[in-house]
């Protein structure tokens, strides 16, 4: 649909007195560094303390990070009651003037790679190089957003009638981030939240909200005051965001235990609520391939953040006749990966996010000594020197398919590896499960290898590559891996609510 871009409203303007406009014009020259010594919450185009804080510990040195807020409830309504008023003006702003100043505040974004990466990686411990990229990943979300068309379609036009689908804003938003790539997950929020014309306050994870906090204060010089916030907290402040009135829309990327509660709190006001959840991705390998190719591709994928990273591959299934090769391959990696402070030069695997997690791993390892199962490599390299929540990266020879470490997502550097030999019966194998955002199908046959894919029950299917990901494409989860989507159009319009508009002549 055609959006009018003559009349830009230049009475919008933003903290610095900057008009929308000039924000998209300058891009991020001409506007006031930001500094990464303080975190405050960013609230209707300024930022606050408040009067109780609290630190995290950086996983690989349980040395504390800097002071963030801890937000009460006046926070959240103060952050509401911003959001409704900026709404409004905001979702006037045409289309294709939104889109510029979405694209200027990614350039803003990347401008600062080094300064966001370094602390991700104090916050959740990934390999800087990784933290890098996720900086970059969401920064190409927010522009390949910019690139998809604005919802909607003309589905009749005559001379009797003109029916057109209309998709507008919801009103106010809150997006919720995960603590395992706050970055990236909160620009994949931010961008179709405010391109749709929605006001937007973003809750970071307890355990990493420095960077998303960032996020926040650089968008203060791109956005009208109130249209992109952020607050930080405790576990209350989640339930008090949920339950609140003024909020129409909610975004939450996270574990299914908490995302039943979420939608059980937005259920009492009806309010929009979108899911991106855990996942149990398996990949097929199918005897036609290269062991050491795939192989390694495989581990590669598999220890992605640690493992903790949801569309990681969790579960391998190698036809016996390269099984042996497939998983020698397979070990070598895992066993020779560095694993170290993400700040150290060639780290790949770098500890656990938070004490919780580490715990939980933990706990599983124990389970898969108990029940006796095969732990390879059987000499692994020491971690015994690191002070953090670092687990040495193993591989598990063909455990049952009831074990644990197969039933249950790791979500950590343990990866499962189980042979086959019948493809209905693997297919079987790979889809007994509750949860079903990725998977994956490894041949040289693209015919047998669509075959299988065709029958996996994922939200996200590859065949020969593993978690690739655009925001042009719809991202969603199967079965209690999520609903709704977060990429592509499809994204946008969650974002939305859809509005039938008939016109007649008289």
């Amino acid at each position: 649909m055609a959006v009018n871009v003559e009349h830009p409203p230049h009475s919008l303007n933003l903290q610095n007195g900057h008009s929308v406009s000039e924000a998209f014009n300058a891009g991020s020259s001409g506007f006031s560094p930001v500094s990464f010594t303080t975190y405050q919450n960013v609230i209707d185009g300024g930022l606050y303390d408040t009067e109780k804080t609290r630190r995290t510990i950086d996983p690989a040195t349980l040395e504390e990070n800097p002071e963030v807020p801890v937000s009460t409830r006046h926070d959240v309504d103060r952050a509401v009651a911003a959001a409704q008023k900026a709404g409004i003006a905001w979702a006037q702003v045409p289309w294709a003037e939104r889109e510029a100043v979405v694209r200027a505040y990614a350039d803003a974004v990347e401008s600062y790679i080094n300064e966001i990466a370094e602390i991700q990686v104090r916050e959740m411990g990934c390999p800087l190089a990784m933290a890098e990229g996720d900086v970059q990943w969401g920064v190409g979300w927010m522009r390949g957003f910019c690139e998809l068309p604005q919802p909607g379609d003309i589905i009749e036009s005559s001379e009797e009638r003109h029916v057109v689908e209309r998709y507008t804003p919801i009103g106010v938003a809150v997006g919720i981030i995960p603590w395992n790539g706050p970055v990236v997950l909160a620009c994949g929020k931010i961008a179709p939240a405010l391109l749709t014309g929605n006001a937007l306050i973003l809750k970071p994870s307890p355990f990493a909200p420095y960077s998303v906090l960032k996020l926040a204060e650089i968008g203060l010089q791109f956005f009208p005051p109130g249209v992109l916030q952020a607050l930080s907290g405790e576990d209350d402040l989640g339930p008090w965001l949920t339950t609140h009135p003024g909020i129409g829309k909610v975004s939450f990327t996270g574990s299914g235990n908490t995302a039943k509660r979420v939608v059980e709190a937005c259920s009492s006001s009806l309010k929009r609520v979108s899911t991106e959840l855990g996942g149990n991705d398996p990949a097929i390998v199918c005897e036609d391939v290269d062991p050491v190719v795939v192989g390694r591709k495989i581990a590669t994928v598999a220890m992605l953040r640690s493992g903790q990273f949801c569309i990681a591959i969790k579960r391998v299934y190698v036809h016996e006749a390269i099984y042996d090769a497939v998983l020698a391959e397979i070990v070598k990696y895992v066993g020779s990966v560095k694993v170290d402070n993400g700040l150290d030069e060639g780290t790949i695997v770098g500890p656990l996010a938070n004490r919780p997690q580490y715990e939980r791993v933990k706990e599983l390892l124990s389970n898969i000594e108990e029940t006796k199962l095969d732990v390879l490599p059987k000499n692994g390299q020491s971690i015994e020197r690191l002070k953090g929540f670092f687990i040495r990266p193993i591989v598990i020879n063909n455990p049952p398919d009831d074990s644990r470490v197969v039933v249950e997502e790791p979500f950590g550097p343990i990866l499962p590896v189980m042979k086959w030999s019948d493809e209905a019966d693997v297919i079987q194998r790979a889809n007994n499960t509750d949860y079903g955002l990725g998977a994956s199908v490894w041949s040289r046959d693209l015919v047998r290898g669509t075959r299988i894919a065709d029958k996996l029950q994922a939200g996200n299917v590859w065949i020969n590559t593993h978690a690739e990901i655009q925001a042009s494409t719809a991202f969603a989860g199967h079965k209690q891996s999520g609903y709704g989507s977060e990429l592509g159009v499809d994204g946008l319009k969650g974002w939305c609510n859809v509005q039938a508009m008939y016109t007649r002549p008289l």
